[in-house]
C-alpha cells in the first residue's frame, strides 16, 4: 500500500472500453467512498451467486461494477487492499510452491461399505467411551446424536485468515505438511478474502468443478480442438497445481467447507453452523441424527439422490457430532476413530457396444475387449472394458450395437453388467468369437485347452506374440536388458533377425548396423547389454519366461526351492502343491508350459547359447523368511524396483497383510487398508528412510 501522500493525485482519465461512457475520475475522498460502497455491494453479490447460489443482479451488472471498481483503484492505488475484489488474481507465476507444515495434521476417513461395517465402528467406540478423560457433562456411555455429510470428490485444503483476511492456503499434501498454494485459492470467487472475525481463524474443505461447469470447459476444449479434461476432481486438483494463477482463476472452481478448527465450539454442526455465517459454502447436505437407523435411512436417500447433486460425490462421511468424544477417541494411524466415510456402491452408466476386438497378450492370450461410446462412470470417462473369454459374451449375450449397463468393479475397472436387450437393434447377431479370430488374426492360429475359457495362440512363433514375448523378457522385473525396447524390438522382428527369444543371443554388431535404427556405439552397447543378460538369476528367469500365472514372487517361490531350471521343469504336481502360495491353477499352469515342446525347444536353445540362470542358495540371503509389503509411493525408486531388492535379499514380497508379514513399507500416499489392517495385527511399519536403511544394512552381494 502506497504512504507517499494522504491525498495522492490521480492518474489520468482512462480511455473508455468501446461502447462504454467516459470514466471521469472523482477526487481522492469520493472515490475511498465509492470504492467501499462498490466492494461492498460486490462482495455481496459474490456471496449470494456464488454461495446461496441466487442472483440479485445481472451477470453484466456486476461486470460493470468489477470495471468501475478497477478503475477506481486504478487511479488510486493507495486505496487496493488484499481483501477487494480486484486482487483474487494478482502477482506474477510462481516458480515452484512453498512446503508448509499444517498447525494441526489434516486426517483421512477410513472406508467402510456396509451397515453392517458402520455398526461395528459404532459398537468400537461405545467401548472406549467409559475409558476417555471426557470434560463433565459428557454422557460416558453413548453416543447421543452423528453428524453427517455428502463426502465431495476434490482436492482438500486449508484456508487460514488472521485478523478476518485471507493470508495462506494449503493443500492437505501428506497431512503433515502441504504446499502453499494461496494465489490460486485467492481466486476462486466463493473464497471470501476476508471474513468477520479477529485472531486466526483455519477452515478446512474441498476444491471441487462442478459437473456443469466441468462440462462447459470441456466445451471449450473441443471448440478449441483440445484435448477434454478428464474428470472433475483431477482438473481441480491440476488446476489448483498450477504455478499461474490466472489458469485456476479460468477453472471456475469452488470451495466448499466441511470444518472450522475452532476448538471452543462444542459439536460439528454447530461449525458448520458457524461456517455459513462466516459466508463460506458448505454442500447443504448436513444433518444430525440421534441413532443409526436414522443414519441409515440417509445413506439410502442419498445413494440415489446424489446424482442430482452439482458435485460429484463417492460416499457420506459419519462422524460422532460431540467434539469433545471426537477428540477424545484420537487417531489411529492416518484415520480418526471418531468418524468413517461410507463409500457408495460403484456408479453405473448405460453405452452402446460400437465393436468388439480381441487382445493378445504376452502370453498368447485371445481377450475379447468391448469398445463403447464414450461415458463418464464414478467420475472418468470409459471407452472400453474387458469381455474376460468368450464363455462370458455368451452368458451375456453381448452383440455389437447394444445398449450395456456398465459399472466400475472397486470404482476403478469398468466391467458390463448387463445387456439391455429390449433396445436391442434389429438384424444384430450373436458375437461369432471363432470368426473373430479369423478375422482378426488371419496370420495366427489359435487353441482352447481343456477345461480352459481362454483361446490362446497355438505356439508361441507368430511375430506379434513375439514382440510381446520379448518386450516382458528384456523388462525391467525381468531380466532389465538395456536398450531392447518396444520399437527396437518391432524393428529386430519385423527385419527377420530376430525370430525367437534365443536369437537375441545370436546377434552382432554388424547384424544391428544393418538397421536404420543402430549406429556403431547404439548397436555394440546392445549387444553388450544382451550378453550381460546370459547369467541372470533363477528368479528373473523365470518370470522372463512369461509363464502364465507366474509373476516375480512366484518365480521368487519356485526359485528358492529348485535347485536349478532342470529340478523345476522335472516337478511333479505334488512338489508343486507343496510350495507356499501355488495353488491347483499355477501348478497346473507350470507343468504345462514344461511340457510343451516349443519352450522346451527354446530352452535348449538358450542353453546351448550360453544363457545359464544361476541358482541362489536362499539359506544364506539376509533377509530369507521374512515377508514385506509395499504401500503407496516411494521417491527413491518404483516400486518394482524396491520389491526386486527385498526378493534379491531373500525376502518375501506379497500384496496381503497378515500375521506372517514382518513389516509394512509405507511411501506417500499408503492404502488405507493396509495400513489399518497393519496396525490391527500390530505390523510395524517402515518409513521409505527405515526401507533404506535396511538395504543399506544388507547389500547385494
Amino acid at each position: 500500500m502506497s504512504t507517499s501522500s494522504p491525498n495522492p493525485q490521480p492518474t489520468p482519465n482512462p480511455q473508455p472500453l468501446p461502447g462504454a461512457p467516459a470514466f471521469r475520475v472523482p477526487d481522492h475522498a469520493t472515490a475511498a467512498a465509492r470504492i467501499q460502497k462498490l466492494r461492498q455491494l460486490i462482495n455481496d453479490y459474490r456471496y449470494h451467486y456464488h454461495v446461496l447460489d441466487e442472483s440479485i443482479m445481472s451477470e453484466a451488472a456486476a461486470d460493470s461494477l468489477k470495471h468501475e471498481l478497477a478503475e477506481l483503484e486504478k487511479a488510486y492505488p493507495d486505496l487496493i487492499t488484499p481483501d477487494s475484489p480486484t486482487q483474487r488474481v494478482a502477482g506474477q507465476p510462481l516458480d515452484k510452491f512453498t512446503k508448509v507444515r499444517h498447525r494441526e495434521r489434516m486426517i483421512s476417513l477410513a472406508d467402510v461399505f456396509s451397515e453392517a461395517e458402520v455398526r461395528e465402528w459404532a459398537a468400537s467406540n461405545l467401548k472406549l467411551l467409559p475409558t476417555l478423560p471426557l470434560p463433565s457433562g459428557h454422557h460416558p456411555t453413548r453416543i447421543t446424536e452423528y453428524f453427517t455429510d455428502i463426502k465431495m470428490d476434490g482436492l482438500a485444503c486449508a484456508l487460514h485468515y488472521q485478523d478476518g483476511l485471507l493470508k495462506q492456503a494449503v493443500t492437505r499434501g501428506d497431512g503433515l505438511v502441504g504446499e502453499d498454494v494461496t494465489m490460486n485459492v485467492r481466486t476462486i470467487e466463493n473464497v471470501p478474502l476476508s471474513i468477520p472475525a479477529s485472531g486466526h481463524v483455519e477452515v478446512r474443505g474441498e476444491i471441487v468443478i462442478f459437473k456443469a461447469d466441468f462440462d462447459a470447459l470441456n466445451q471449450q476444449q473441443l471448440a478449441r480442438h483440445l484435448k477434454p479434461f478428464a474428470n472433475p476432481r483431477n482438473l481441480a486438483a491440476g488446476s489448483i497445481r498450477q504455478l499461474d494463477p490466472k489458469i485456476a482463476a479460468s477453472r471456475r472452481l469452488k470451495f466448499m467447507a466441511y470444518d472450522l478448527v475452532q476448538p471452543d465450539l462444542p459439536r460439528h454442526s454447530e461449525a458448520y453452523a458457524k461456517l455459513r455465517e462466516l459466508g463460506f459454502r458448505t454442500s447443504g447436505e448436513d444433518h444430525v441424527f440421534t441413532s443409526l437407523g436414522q443414519v441409515f435411512q440417509e445413506i439410502s436417500r442419498l445413494a440415489d439422490y446424489r446424482q442430482t447433486l452439482p458435485f460429484n460425490t463417492d460416499g457420506m462421511v459419519i462422524k460422532i457430532n460431540d467434539r469433545a468424544i471426537y477428540r477424545a477417541l484420537g487417531i489411529v494411524g492416518k484415520t480418526p476413530r471418531a468418524a468413517v466415510a461410507f463409500k457408495f456402491p460403484a456408479e453405473e452408466s448405460t453405452t452402446r457396444v460400437r465393436d468388439i476386438v480381441i487382445s493378445i497378450g504376452r502370453t498368447g492370450a485371445a481377450t475379447p475387449v468391448a469398445l463403447f461410446d464414450p461415458v463418464v462412470v464414478a467420475g472418468s470417462t470409459v471407452r472400453h472394458a474387458s469381455l474376460h473369454n468368450a464363455d462370458e459374451i455368451a452368458r451375456l449375450d453381448l452383440r455389437i450395437g447394444d445398449t450395456v449397463i456398465i459399472y466400475k468393479a472397486g470404482d476403478i475397472i469398468p466391467q458390463v453388467k448387463e445387456v439391455l436387450r429390449t433396445l436391442r437393434p434389429e438384424g444384430t447377431q450373436p458375437f461369432d468369437y471363432l470368426a473373430a479370430l479369423r478375422e482378426q488374426y488371419p496370420e495366427l492360429e489359435f487353441e482352447r485347452p481343456a477345461g480352459e475359457a481362454v483361446y490362446r495362440v497355438k505356439g508361441l512363433n507368430s511375430d506379434l506374440v513375439l514382440k510381446r514375448s520379448l518386450e516382458y523378457y528384456a523388462s525391467k522385473p525381468a531380466l532389465n536388458i538395456d536398450g531392447l525396447g518396444e520399437k527396437n524390438i518391432a524393428a529386430l522382428v519385423d527385419s527377420g533377425l530376430v525370430k525367437s527369444i534365443a536369437d537375441l543371443y545370436r546377434l552382432t554388431p554388424a547384424d544391428l548396423k544393418a538397421l536404420d535404427r543402430f549406429a556403431d556405439l547404439s548397436a555394440t552397447n546392445l549387444i553388450q547389454s544382451i550378453q550381460a543378460s546370459k547369467t541372470p538369476t533363477l528368479q528373473k528367469f523365470l518370470t522372463a519366461l512369461g509363464i502364465r500365472h507366474v509373476g516375480a514372487q512366484t518365480a521368487a517361490t519356485l526359485a528358492s526351492y529348485f535347485s536349478s531350471l532342470h529340478a523345476l521343469a522335472e516337478a511333479t504336481l505334488e512338489d508343486l502343491l507343496a510350495l507356499p502360495d501355488i495353488g491347483q491353477i499355477v501348478a497346473e499352469s507350470i507343468l504345462a508350459w514344461f511340457a510343451d515342446e516349443d519352450n522346451l525347444r527354446l530352452l535348449a536353445d538358450l542353453e546351448a547359447l550360453g544363457v545359464h540362470p544361476q541358482t541362489v542358495d536362499a539359506s544364506r540371503l539376509p533377509l530369507t523368511g521374512q515377508s514385506y509389503i509395499i504401500t503407496g509411493t516411494l521417491e527413491s525408486m518404483d516400486r518394482e524396483a524396491a520389491e526386486d531388492r527385498l526378493r534379491t535379499l531373500g525376502a518375501t514380497v506379497t500384496s496381503t497383510v497378515t500375521k506372517a508379514t514382518t513389516a509394512l513399507i509405507t511411501g506417500d500416499k499408503p492404502g488405507k487398508s493396509k495400513t489399518a489392517k497393519a496396525a490391527k495385527l500390530g505390523i510395524p511399519t517402515l518409513s521409505e528412510a527405515d526401507f533404506l536403511t535396511l538395504l543399506r544394512q544388507n547389500p547385494q552381494k
